[in-house]
């Protein structure tokens, strides 16, 4: 599981091993590491050209240290003082090893602007460290206006992002690579300020951390919960789900719906909806079976004007269910029975009387309010879907290509959340493996090529199949 930490928990770890190492060893490590991340972005050392961006804290010593490693490789590395409060020790290893130092600032803080090292390759953000709050001084601003273009390394946090919730809020820097130290951070994995984290390299410090409350599921982790029938069990012990969806006006609804259901990850799927869609259900799934009892029901993809009443009925049994698209707007908080409810940032603006844009700038405190809200899991769909428990828990699915933003993509996610649930998986566990599941059926069904929704689903034992063996 690669687990996020607070700014709090990193901190309370750094000090515990900050005690038991020699004074300077914790940085040198750091430094370290952020060097040789920065050589692998390059591909070689020697004459290459490198701008460090320095901030007042220790994210400026760790960019000046690596500078000196650097340096010591055959590097041109030239250091841009944005604080008269750099760190005098990463200066003078530095200074000590070729590189330059500047200070493009006047004496009231303002930048006064200076001439990079011609050509520079790599701009290594040491700006602001976990600690800085959102958003970058004018003449962090000016400097990074300066050398616009030049690819970014970022020192443990992209600088200006909110670390501890993903959040924006004014000028940050747009990361190429981030070097984060330890352990991820929210904002690596939670956009928006996760997309401007760039790809992100985890350097081990030796930091003891608790668990953390966002995590992001790996593939050992999907491999070890995905249900898998024993020598003794058969289709009902398996588990049987149930789908609601689709309506005369919206019959793709039913069969994209069907099809995330019916992929082998549970006994049975039973369809109930109009004769009409129902037809075409069978014609096109002949192992989909009618009306009859059930352990979990997906509901409301496509069902228009009758989603209402689908959802009464579904809630009626008293099994676990998948709540999406047109049933969400029917909903009242507590459900009452286990769920996870599956909607995009615009349906869960409306169910928390937001407009949209409110949701995607902080997702992660959305998301979280809607699951504490309805007494449910809740899954916000996004590039970095957010699958938010009553508690509080949050796992981020990563998985997932940009051609997964078609239409009835989120149909089949509910189809195979829904077999999940069936199979006995909770709810937490349910969203989470089918949304990683969903993401990476998506790679593989798209090869980085155009993908449509059924081509996912029909991609979900591939995805299975590729899994490690658990244990």
């Amino acid at each position: 599981m690669r687990q996020a930490h607070t700014v709090e928990q990193v901190r309370a770890a750094e000090e515990g091993l900050l005690a038991r190492l020699p004074d300077g060893e914790l940085m040198q490590r750091a430094a370290h590491g952020l060097a040789y991340a920065v050589l692998d972005l390059l591909g070689s050392a020697y004459g290459r050209r490198v701008v460090l961006l320095v901030g007042a804290g220790n994210n400026g010593g760790d960019a000046l240290y690596a500078g000196a490693v650097l340096a010591r490789r055959g590097c041109r590395v030239e250091a841009w003082l944005l604080s008269d409060q750099a760190h005098q020790g990463g200066v003078a290893a530095l200074r000590a090893a070729g590189g330059r130092v500047v200070c493009p600032t006047t004496p009231d803080g303002a930048f006064s602007g200076t001439r990079p090292v011609p050509g520079p390759e790599v701009v290594v953000d040491g700006i602001v460290g976990i600690g800085g709050k959102p958003g970058l001084r004018a003449v962090a601003v000016a400097a990074l206006d300066v050398l616009s273009g030049v690819p970014v390394v970022a020192v443990d946090t992209p600088s200006g992002v909110d670390v501890d919730t993903g959040e924006l809020a004014g000028p940050h820097v747009t990361a190429t690579v981030t070097v984060t130290f330890g352990t991820h951070k929210v904002c690596h994995l939670v956009d928006p300020a996760a997309a401007a984290s760039g790809a992100v390299t985890l350097v081990d410090i030796g930091l003891e951390l608790p668990p953390a409350a966002v995590e992001s599921m790996q593939a050992t982790d999907v491999a070890s919960l995905v249900p898998r029938p024993l020598g003794t069990d058969h289709k009902y012990t398996r588990g049987v789900v149930g789908i609601r969806a689709g309506s005369t006006t919206y019959p793709g609804a039913a069969l994209l719906s069907v099809s995330g259901a019916s992929t082998g990850l549970c006994g049975m799927v039973r369809y109930v909806g109009p004769d009409p869609v129902a037809d075409r259900v069978r014609v096109a799934h002949p192992e989909v079976v009618g009306a009859g009892r059930v352990q979990a029901w997906v509901v409301g993809s496509g069902g228009g004007d009758g989603a209402g009443e689908e959802l009464a009925a579904a809630l009626a049994d008293g099994v676990p269910l998948v709540v999406d698209a047109d049933a969400l707007v029917h909903l009242q908080a507590p459900l009452g029975v286990p769920a996870v409810l599956t909607p995009h940032a615009g349906e869960l603006a409306a169910m928390l009387g937001l407009d949209r844009a409110t949701v995607e700038a902080r997702p992660l405190a959305h998301a979280r309010a809607a699951a504490a809200t309805y007494d449910a899991v809740v899954l916000l769909k996004g590039r970095h879907t957010l699958v938010a428990a009553p508690d509080g828990a949050v796992r981020v699915t990563t998985a997932g290509v940009p051609w997964l933003a078609t239409a009835g993509a989120g149909d089949v996610l509910g189809g195979l959340i829904g077999a999940l649930l069936a199979a006995g998986l909770g709810p937490y566990d349910a969203a989470s493996v089918g949304s990683w599941l969903h993401g990476a059926a998506a790679v593989l069904a798209s090869r980085g090529g155009p993908i449509v929704a059924g081509d996912v689903a029909r991609s979900i034992p591939e995805a299975v199949r590729s899994l490690p063996l658990p244990g």
